[in-house]
């Protein structure tokens, strides 16, 4: 699969309906952006089981706000519609490899529990 353009409108709804989603957060003026995009686009045609979603952050500085981006580009992972990675910078195609293989290889049940637990740990 190729990747698709988020927007305000689609990014709930694309990260509720499918299992891994992977979103590059980027602008058209920033070079680190350019570089990594190649290797984004690479893996979404690598993984088709996988949706690799990109938000302009200049279209769509509401969404981008939301998400609490601070720095382009912004790579995050959801599972099972759960933010499991949020990270800036580029990677190179071997680093976005090993990322997504540990985001497939995710124990989702110990995820949950770690989730549930947070609240009682921080009282």
């Amino acid at each position: 699969m190729a990747t698709i353009n988020l927007t305000a409108e689609t990014f709930g709804a694309t990260v509720e309906q499918n299992g891994i989603v992977f979103v590059d957060f980027w602008a058209a003026w920033c070079p680190p952006c350019r570089a990594f995009a190649p290797v984004f686009d690479k893996a979404s045609t690598e993984h088709p089981d996988i949706v690799f979603g990109k938000v302009d952050t200049e279209a769509e500085q509401q969404l981008a706000a939301t998400a609490r981006i601070t720095s382009i580009p912004t790579l995050m992972a959801f599972r099972d519609q759960i933010l499991v990675f949020s990270q800036p910078g580029a990677l190179n195609s071997r680093q976005f490899e090993q990322l997504i293989g540990a985001i497939e290889q995710l124990d989702m049940d110990e995820v949950r529990r770690n989730i549930e637990s947070e609240p009682a740990s921080r009282a």
